[in-house]
């Protein structure tokens, strides 16, 4: 347990699950830990997770496979197995739970909470119960995760990162001006490369560089976000731990093996990512007002096309429908390495598919298209498809 003056009055804390997809692959197959290992998405995709052992090499999330493996020559590489990953997530969720019913899950690895009133309900104060977490999590589940604890969501994230893996760091209120002072402007959530070009060109390089201008002076350069810079760079954040995440979009994609020009070949691609996305709809019961159109050229120039539904859809046909004429249109820009739609407009699921009056086929699609899914339900994905799929 790490020591802090103010570690009995802090209680908001965020967890993080160390490499996650590769610490679950290397819990199953205890010959790869030892072992430097990437999960991706082959040599034409991108790294997903990188391993500890990889990451010394320079390995990162994100970066192009080819690259990964240039660095990290002996790396091996495995495909994501999302299942088992999302069956580790919910085990690990359930433990959270146990210590507190604000848990904020943020992705398949990560959570915060808020352990505010829990000292008298488990008779110990936020931080031991943190560390009774990460046991059981390990214990439980096979993986380590690194927990950051403090009084705001800024910065309990900004210490989980501070002691990995399987680590507990502590930012408090009298100590968290003086550690923000140090750390690059790239931490502050929303200050992504453009932006934080923009701060560099007007010579702000750290937080503490932010903390030498008065919250009037960031306003007047950058408006709102001027005000947002103020505040999380004096440690201030008012944000609330929220139990229900609602996603703002649902998305999959496909990184071919090779450069992909013909039209009939995109087609059975573009189809199994309908099937995934409306798929990924049904399941949370929501809808797609609007679907967008990714496509990669060879040399990675990134193509995005969006239209907007007349109605909200959840079925596959409807969005293969929409975005083929938006695929002709761009065939000429190809060959591609990778398509990817978008579902966009999320909305609830009962005002997805309405019968229209003027045509039938939307309603004898949809009838095949649940029956489709009650057989898969039943027999499992592949027991029944579409001849269009690749």
């Amino acid at each position: 347990m790490t020591a802090h003056d103010e570690l009995g009055q802090l209680s908001i804390a965020h967890i993080d699950c160390d490499a996650f997809y590769a610490a679950i692959e290397k819990r199953d197959n205890p010959s790869l830990i030892d072992k430097p290992l990437l999960i991706g998405g082959g040599k034409r995709g991108v790294v997903a997770t990188a391993c500890y052992i990889a990451r010394p090499y320079g390995p990162r999330s994100a970066m192009p496979m080819y690259k990964a493996l240039q660095l990290c020559p002996n790396a091996i590489v495995m495909r994501p197995n999302m299942e088992k990953y999302r069956v580790a997530s919910h085990q690990i969720r359930d433990i959270l739970i146990s210590a507190t019913p604000l848990v904020e899950p943020v992705s398949v690895d990560e959570a915060y909470l808020d352990l505010s009133g829990t000292a008298r309900l488990h008779d110990q104060p936020p931080s031991v119960t943190l560390a009774s977490l990460a046991k059981d999590i390990a214990q439980q589940v096979g993986i380590t995760v690194s927990i950051g604890l403090s009084y705001n969501k800024f910065l309990a994230k900004m210490a989980s990162e501070q002691d990995k893996p399987n680590g507990f760091a502590v930012i408090g209120r009298h100590d968290s001006v003086s550690f923000l002072h140090t750390q690059s402007i790239v931490s502050i959530p929303g200050v992504g490369p453009s932006l934080a070009g923009r701060l560099k060109m007007d010579g702000l390089f750290s937080i503490g560089d932010l903390q030498a201008l008065t919250p009037q002076d960031l306003e007047s350069r950058y408006g709102d976000t001027g005000q947002h810079l103020a505040r999380l760079s004096r440690g201030e954040d008012a944000r609330r731990i929220t139990t229900e995440r609602k996603a703002k979009s649902i998305s999959a994609e496909r990184t071919f093996d090779r450069d992909i020009g013909d039209l009939p070949t995109l087609l059975k691609k573009l189809w199994t990512v309908c099937e995934d996305v409306s798929t990924r709809l049904k399941a949370k019961s929501v809808a797609s007002g609007s679907v967008t159109l990714k496509l990669k050229t060879t040399r990675f120039r990134s193509l995005t096309r969006s239209l907007t539904l007349n109605s909200p859809t959840q079925l596959a046909e409807v969005l293969y429908r929409t975005v083929t004429p938006m695929l002709n249109r761009e065939l000429k820009q190809g060959p591609f390495r990778l398509i990817g739609i978008g579902a966009n407009a999320l909305t609830d699921s009962a005002v997805a598919d309405l019968p229209d009056l003027l045509s039938d086929d939307l309603e004898r699609v949809k009838n095949i298209e649940y029956a489709m899914d009650t057989v898969r339900a039943k027999f499992g994905n592949k027991a029944i498809r579409k001849g269009r799929g690749d």
